[in-house]
Parts: structure tokens; C-alpha cells; sequence
């Protein structure tokens, strides 16, 4: 009897290595930075800003023939901000992504769980994997993939916990319901993307708790890009109706062209400009909202790297026109350098400001592959603000804006079974 078990025993076990791929990989990155008016105007009175932050991930990917399967865990924390005889950390250790993707057949899948949305250039949405913490969904999402065809279509539906009563979501910055719609096709030259997105937010009234809503509004547009020889086009193109949370009827859009050119095998360069819709005066009035939302994006991308635009600020604002231009020199094979500059001005017009002129930043960032699995980034910033921007963020101090930070990337695989 024995005999027979073990002999079942290893069938399992040579299935499992012939059809089975189990891969674990790690993600460990310290960063250390120094604020002196990052994401806002540094205020009088008050001293700058340094710490290490650090992420830690540990990420198992799982597949057989019909099923894939992804776990990623992750710890967030600032070195310090827990005693080094400590009991408990402070909430860094949390659960970035875990789903379940079944395959139908070999196009069409079905990926069930908490996991990254990212699409296109990430303007709608991305992972933010510049944020220690990252950004990650609870979503179903039904997969077609043929050839160079793509069709994505998610549903999401978030509550605070399980209930008997009651359908108020009290977590806070998440959405109550989304269902979303993207297409992709690619050609020899050219590519696009449609998507469609129906954004719920909820609504309590803070007189009455028990009073609320779900309003939706709607994001439709396209993605577009054109890459040919030593040129790369790239286009966005998006407009926003339907209702904010606060019942405000929407019509905002976003416009963006993007122009890369590769100079020799070291050089590039490249123009840009993005234009955001905004308010007048810089808020809602007579029940309209004419300010875009990015809504889900990796907004540290575009805007700056100093984080004064959409990173958890400015929505519902005057709107943004960003005139931009970058220069890019690949040292070797392991390091290059990265200029852009910035010119940032007012969408709408600014309350009590004739001018809508915010500001210009100037980005650089340097980046050296040490090892295989490890790469050096460091980076300054420096927003050289206008009247503008002083007005709309309240503080005319006048001092210094710039940002500084050394960060290490380390992605070793621990395992892999093709290997």
C-alpha cells in the first residue's frame, strides 16, 4: 500500500515540475530624502525635512497550465519609527497584491483579487511605484488577449467591512464602484488604446450620516502613440462628465503631446506640453466642475517629480498647462542623466492674480546599474515658484523650494523553476 502512495507521490510531483513555474523574487528599496518645499511651498519658521524611508517586498508568482497565481507582501516603513526594542511596528506590513487568474481558453481569462491597474503610460491609471507603498485595486477583471489585440473590462465594489445592516464605505480615498472599459491594438508603426471609465464616489452627508449616494462620473479617451526611426509621438486625449461627489455637474478634459527624438545611441531629447481643464478662481461654482481628475494615475510621472500637481493636491483646481522639455545622455551601458524643465501655468483664471503664471521646475536624476539586481538613483529638484502659485497656495514667504534624494534598488530572484 505504501508502495502505491509513494508512486502517486512522485506522479504529483514530476506533473507538478513539468507543468508547474514557481518564481520568488524580492524588492528592497531605502530611500533617503531631503524636503526643503517638496509638494508645497516651504512656509517661514520651520526647518526642512530628512529621513530614510524603506520598502521591502516579497513577491511569489505560481502557474500551471490553466491558472496563474501572485502574492505580494510588502513592509513600508521610515527607519526610526519604531523603537529597536520594539513589541509591534507601526502598520507598514500589509498585503500589496494577491489574485487568481483563470484561463478559459488560451485568450480569455478571468483575474480575480487585489492587484495593479496600469495602463498605457499610466496617466489614468498606474501602480505609483514611486510611492513606497504603491497602489494596487480590488477589482475583477475579464482578459482578451490575441495577437496584438487587448480587452480589458473591471468591476469593482468596495465596502468597510461585513455587515448585516448598512452600505456606507468609510474607508478613506478609495472609490465605491468603478467599471472600466480598455482596448488595445498595435500596428507596425502606431498604437491606441480607448478606455472608458464610470467612477463612483460616495457621498455622506455629514448632517446625516444615514443620508447618502454613490454619484458617478465618466472618463472617456484615447491613448496614442506613433514610433518610427529615431522618433516617438505620443498623444493623450480625455474628457470627463457626468457628477463629482458633491453633485457638481463635470465637463473637464485633458490634452497632452509628447515628442521624443534619439539623437545618436547616447543623446535624446524631447518637447512636450500637457493641458489640464480647471476652475476659474480655483473652485466649483454654480453647480459646474470644469477640473479634470486623473483619478487613478501615477501622477508623480507627469507634472514635476516635486509632487506639486495631482499628487494628492490640486484637484478641482485651475487646471494646469505644462510646457516641457527634457534631455537625456546615456553615459555607458550601466548609467545616464535626465534634465527636464518645467514651465507651469493656470488652466483658468487665478482669484485676485492677473497673471497665470505658477512656476518653473527643473528635474535631474542620475541613474547607475551597480549589479545585475541592483541600481543607484539620485536626484535634485528645484521649483523656482511665480506669483501664481504663491497666490493659490496661500504663502508669499519667498523662500527657497528644492528636493533632494538618494535612493537603491534591489530586486534579486530567490527562485526560479525555469532556471
Amino acid at each position: 500500500m505504501k508502495t502505491k502512495q509513494y508512486f502517486l507521490l512522485l506522479l504529483v510531483l514530476t506533473a507538478n515540475s513539468v507543468f508547474a513555474q514557481f518564481k520568488l523574487d524580492a524588492d528592497v528599496r531605502p530611500r533617503f530624502e531631503y524636503r526643503h518645499g517638496f509638494g508645497d511651498l516651504f512656509p517661514d519658521n520651520t526647518d526642512p525635512a530628512a529621513f530614510i524611508s524603506q520598502r521591502t517586498r516579497l513577491n511569489a508568482a505560481y502557474a500551471l497550465e490553466n491558472i496563474k497565481l501572485f502574492v505580494s507582501v510588502q513592509d513600508v516603513r521610515v527607519w526610526g519609527d519604531v523603537p529597536q526594542l520594539n513589541s509591534a511596528d507601526n502598520n507598514g506590513f500589509s498585503l500589496h497584491q494577491a489574485w487568481a487568474e483563470l484561463f478559459l481558453d488560451p485568450n480569455f481569462s478571468v483575474k480575480l483579487g487585489r492587484q495593479e491597474v496600469i495602463y498605457d503610460d499610466s496617466r489614468i491609471f498606474g501602480n505609483v511605484d514611486w510611492a513606497q507603498q504603491g497602489r494596487s485595486h480590488d477589482l475583477a477583471l475579464l482578459r482578451y488577449n490575441k495577437d496584438s489585440f487587448r480587452f480589458d473590462v473591471g468591476f469593482g465594489f468596495n465596502q468597510s467591512g461585513q455587515a448585516l445592516t448598512g452600505n456606507v464605505l468609510t474607508t478613506p480615498n478609495t472609490y465605491k464602484a468603478i467599471q472600466y472599459v480598455w482596448l488595445h491594438k498595435d500596428w507596425a508603426d502606431f498604437s491606441g488604446s480607448f478606455l472608458f471609465l464610470n467612477n463612483g464616489l460616495q457621498f455622506v452627508d455629514p448632517a446625516d450620516e444615514d443620508n447618502t449616494d454613490t454619484r458617478y462620473s465618466q472618463t472617456v479617451g484615447t491613448h496614442l502613440v506613433y514610433a518610427k526611426d529615431s522618433w516617438k509621438l505620443q498623444s493623450n486625449l480625455f474628457y470627463q462628465f457626468g457628477n463629482d461627489v458633491n453633485d457638481n455637474d463635470l465637463s473637464a478634459y485633458l490634452l497632452s503631446l509628447d515628442a521624443n527624438y534619439n539623437i545618436n545611441s547616447k543623446w535624446s531629447s524631447g518637447l512636450g506640453v500637457e493641458l489640464i481643464s480647471g476652475n476659474d478662481n480655483g473652485a466649483p461654482s454654480g453647480g459646474n466642475n470644469d477640473a479634470f481628475n486623473p483619478f487613478y494615475g501615477t501622477n508623480h510621472k507627469f507634472n514635476g517629480l516635486m509632487d506639486y500637481f495631482y499628487v494628492g493636491n490640486h484637484i478641482n483646481n485651475v487646471g494646469l498647462l505644462d510646457l516641457y522639455a527634457r534631455v537625456k545622455v546615456k553615459w555607458d551601458e550601466r548609467s545616464d542623466t535626465s534634465l527636464v524643465v518645467h514651465n507651469f501655468s493656470a488652466a483658468a483664471d487665478i482669484a485676485g492674480n492677473d497673471s497665470k503664471q505658477l512656476g518653473t521646475e527643473v528635474d535631474i536624476v542620475y541613474s547607475r546599474k551597480i549589479y545585475k539586481d541592483v541600481i543607484l538613483k539620485a536626484g535634485y529638484s528645484h521649483m523656482f515658484a511665480s506669483e501664481g502659485l504663491e497666490v493659490i497656495r496661500n504663502n508669499f514667504d519667498n523662500n527657497t523650494n528644492n528636493w533632494g534624494w538618494v535612493m537603491l534598488i534591489i530586486k534579486p530572484t530567490l527562485f526560479d523553476t525555469k532556471k
